[in-house]
């Protein structure tokens, strides 16, 4: 028996058998169940079950209407809001594939996920409707979006909105803003309106679990981002495993703070709730006096985050205004817990925070602490159905407790493979004692309960606040600049968000006037806010090997020797 079972939790089992039918197929069902029950809240108005469910065949019958066939993908491009949800699911149950994009990406960054997944379709919200049709009209007109459709947020709530509902007034101008509809060079611009007003009827649903289902992008040591495949098998598993794990019923109320355009946010928050029949409250940004407000006023029961969020929270100085009494599942990823944060939730509120671990590539979760017995600063054990080693990078032997090794993860979570990449996919996989592991890129080990712990990342990669910062990619924008003669992006020190983007620039000779401002700003209007280096330093030269790459591992050990 592994090690780790002797800590599972008694309720919850080991492995579950995937359903055959699709995801949409869980709020068909719900629709039904639970028709006038609230499936989402969004500054303070409600969409039911019914009413959400209704809204996906509308918008289906019009991809379907627009050209979109099996297997299509189609572009979703928003922030946290009720029309990302009847988005997501219009495209599933249109037979497509959603690609969900990170809201914050500029025109330059759009037209790699435009033309890597042959997107002729997308939907946004009108604040992001001009990004993506400038990205669109700087393609060919063979590559180029044929359709767009554009919601606002005045579409979803009442802006008089007040009391514990109400937005931040920083966000009021955002919401309500009033935007024309962009030129699309190569197609038509729809707004949501007229799109949900389709007459015609949703095509038949005859995708299973087998089918493509979401293409999310995921970025490595080299190139640009590469698509996840994940068919519907892939998310149920771990959609229908979240809410085990974290006592997922009909009755919960999740807080939406993590973007739903994540695998964190949209397996583990959106997808395990809605399976539930639960109900989502939704917050397009974060903030910690609406997430304080919200958590009280709605008796929200599960609240998956960033351990940053957490910090946020705490340090307000209206927190003890807020009531948490009613939160019995709390945990999430992509950075560690401080232990002092950890133990202060226990100590004051009798919650035990769960950390967790995954990627892209496994559908959210791998590892997960159990919430019984949940060890800090910790991956915790592999998660349900997954078989998790630790092993030799270089001989693939497995290592014993406390010898630190690349983690390798098997289970019914992880992905088919990068979208028209046989090359990354075959060298992202192994077998091991006739098993397909994927080789996850980060070092660590395990103890003698078997739980995990992160040590290292073969892969370069820096974690701002949870946000994952691929500097091959940042470094490819950064060319683009013509003062920019050479780039090396690696991660600093970083008080708030753990890490932080830094650039060590070397500059082309017609450009030595240029500042580190001057490259800070135009990383800011070219690439998406998290990306953007906040700190940049110029040198001569970049230290290179005798083969001519740049020794970048240098520079960061240089960087974590800073005091």
């Amino acid at each position: 028996m592994p090690a780790h079972h002797a800590f599972w939790p008694r309720r919850v089992p080991k492995s579950i058998t995937v359903p055959a039918t699709s995801l949409w197929h869980n709020l068909e069902v719900n629709a039904r169940r639970y028709p006038d029950k609230a499936a989402l809240v969004f500054l303070g108005t409600a969409t039911s079950y019914r009413q959400l469910a209704d809204a996906a065949e509308r918008l289906a019958a019009h991809l379907w209407s627009s050209g979109v066939r099996r297997g299509d993908r189609v572009l979703l491009c928003m922030q946290n809001c009720p029309q990302w949800v009847v988005a997501h699911f219009a495209i599933l149950r249109a037979n497509a594939v959603v690609v969900p994009v990170n809201p914050m990406n500029r025109a330059q960054e759009l037209q790699h996920y435009i033309t890597d997944a042959q997107a002729r379709v997308a939907i946004t919200t009108s604040d992001l409707a001009a990004e993506l049709a400038e990205a669109s009209n700087g393609l060919l007109q063979a590559q180029g979006l044929r359709h767009l459709v554009v919601a606002r947020f005045l579409d979803a709530f009442d802006p008089q909105v007040a009391g514990a509902d109400a937005p931040p007034d920083a966000w009021r101008a955002w919401l309500a803003a009033e935007h024309a509809l962009p030129h699309l060079a190569s197609g038509v611009v729809r707004p949501w309106s007229e799109a949900l007003a389709e007459e015609g009827a949703a095509p038949e649903h005859v995708v299973g679990s087998d089918d493509l289902a979401v293409l999310p992008y995921t970025s490595g040591t080299t190139g640009l981002p590469k698509g996840c495949m994940h068919p519907h098998g892939s998310l149920m598993h771990n959609a229908i495993a979240s809410a085990l794990w974290a006592n997922g019923s009909s009755e919960n109320v999740a807080l939406a703070a993590v973007p739903m355009f994540h695998i964190t946010g949209m397996v583990s928050v959106m997808h395990a709730s809605l399976y539930c029949g639960a109900t989502l409250v939704l917050m397009p940004r974060w903030d910690r006096e609406l997430a304080g407000r919200l958590i009280s006023r709605y008796r929200v029961t599960n609240w998956t985050n960033v351990p940053t969020m957490v910090i946020d929270l705490l340090a307000s100085p209206a927190f003890a205004e807020y009531d948490l009494s009613s939160i019995s599942y709390i945990g999430g990823g992509g950075a560690a817990m401080p232990q002092a944060v950890a133990q202060r939730l226990w100590e004051h509120y009798g919650l035990r925070y769960a950390e967790g671990y995954g990627l892209t590539e496994t559908a959210a979760p791998s590892h997960s602490n159990p919430v019984d017995a949940p060890k800090q600063q910790c991956l915790g054990v592999p998660f349900i159905g997954v078989d998790a080693r630790v092993v030799d990078p270089d001989t693939l032997q497995e290592l014993g407790p406390g010898e630190q090794g690349e983690i390798l993860v098997h289970g019914p979570q992880v992905f088919a493979g990068y979208w028209q990449r046989p090359d990354a996919t075959a060298a992202a996989f192994v077998e091991v004692q006739g098993k397909r592991f994927f080789r996850t890129g980060d070092l660590g080990h395990a103890d003698a309960d078997g739980y995990f712990f992160l040590t290292d990342r073969l892969k370069r990669m820096i974690n701002a606040s949870g946000f994952k910062v691929w500097p091959a990619e940042v470094e490819a924008l950064m060319f683009r600049h013509p003062g920019v003669a050479e780039a090396c992006v690696i991660g600093s020190r970083d008080r708030y968000r753990g890490e932080t983007v830094k650039a060590v620039v070397v500059l082309r000779a017609s450009h030595a006037h240029t500042t580190e401002q001057d490259i800070i700003d135009w990383c800011r209007e070219n690439m998406a806010a998290y990306k953007a280096p906040r700190l940049v330093q110029f040198a001569a030269a970049l230290p290179k090997s005798a083969t001519g790459k740049v020794m970048w591992r240098a520079l960061q050990e240089a960087e974590v020797a800073r005091p």
